[in-house]
């Protein structure tokens, strides 16, 4: 065990859902280690930069954690708060996940000012999202709405519903639960109807391979259930090339010793959905991603993938 660290640095980006991540980190950490001085670097990523196109076109989720990995690179800060649907399925060798945290609602929420839920929604309303998971998904089930781009960080969104840009959008629960805006939720979406993103509302704290006095720092930290829930599903994305431009969802729940992994892949416009699902023992949670990942793959998984890159 290492030594009680004396100084943390966290890097973080700087938008208000960020910051409340790094600040749940920040009170975790100083509460372990009351005599150390935990203090947070705020940071503006190319993804909170470029906002008029969508994520799939400029560059991938990467594009908000790029700029904090450097900072761990360049010893500005010991480890990066990120939520852990942004970050790429394949971390560069310099770089590990040090501890997955107890994950809050995984689910899609609906938000609108008008109506209940997507079931009422009149047909040729418009639904903001940037996600081709969401679009995929809802133009398959709700294929009378209209889907169009909504970037920008959470309270920019909720702006755009509120000036009548749109009917409605859809939103992760957990980042409207943990800004304590859950009475802006119309209806939480059950993973039946709208299978989440991969590690969707579960925050994952990054550091440096080679700092085994931040790894142990860390443990304490880590929450097991959450952990193998969440790798399941970054291994089923990770086999087929999961990115921000491949509309993939996979959610995966623990009960006892088993975990459950459900996923889908489909084209953006809704006209064709594959879904699989599989169980395991806790301990192969990830050798089930695989699994289910090629189950997928034998049900034509491969050729949306390559339509929706081509």
């Amino acid at each position: 065990m290492s030594i009680a660290p004396k100084k943390i640095v966290i890097a973080s980006r700087e938008s208000r859902l960020a910051l409340w991540q790094a600040q749940h980190v920040q009170a975790l950490l100083q509460a372990l280690y009351p005599q150390c001085a935990v203090s947070i670097l705020g940071m503006t990523t190319r993804g909170d930069q470029i906002l008029d196109r969508t994520l799939s076109k400029v560059g991938g989720k990467g594009l908000f954690v790029k700029e904090l990995e450097i900072a761990l690179l360049e010893g500005h800060a010991d480890l990066a708060v990120h939520s852990l649907k942004d970050v790429p399925m394949q971390l560069e060798h310099e770089f590990t996940l040090a501890a997955i945290l107890e994950r809050e609602d995984p689910r899609d929420a609906l938000v609108s000012n008008q109506y209940a839920s997507l079931d009422v929604l009149p047909a040729g309303s418009v639904v903001g999202t940037s996600s081709l998971r969401r679009e995929a998904q809802i133009r398959a089930r709700w294929p009378r709405l209209k889907i169009q781009a909504l970037r920008g960080n959470l309270d920019t969104r909720l702006a755009k519903l509120d000036r009548g840009e749109y009917q409605a959008i859809v939103l992760a629960a957990a980042g409207l639960k943990r800004l304590g805006l859950v009475e802006r939720i119309r209806q939480i979406l059950p993973p039946t109807e709208m299978l989440p993103a991969a590690g969707q509302g579960a925050l994952g704290i990054e550091t440096l391979v080679t700092r085994s006095d931040v790894l142990d720092w860390l443990a304490p930290l880590h929450h097991a259930v959450s952990a193998s829930a969440v790798l399941a599903e970054r291994a089923v994305s990770r086999a087929l090339g999961g990115s921000c431009s491949v509309p993939l969802a996979a959610y995966a729940t623990v009960v006892g010793d088993t975990v459950s992994l459900r996923a889908c892949v489909g084209m953006p416009d809704g006209s064709r959905l594959v879904q699989a699902g599989a169980t395991a023992p806790v301990a192969q949670a990830e050798q089930l991603g695989a699994e289910v990942a090629a189950q997928l793959r034998a049900q034509g998984a491969q050729e949306i993938l390559t339509q929706c890159k081509g």
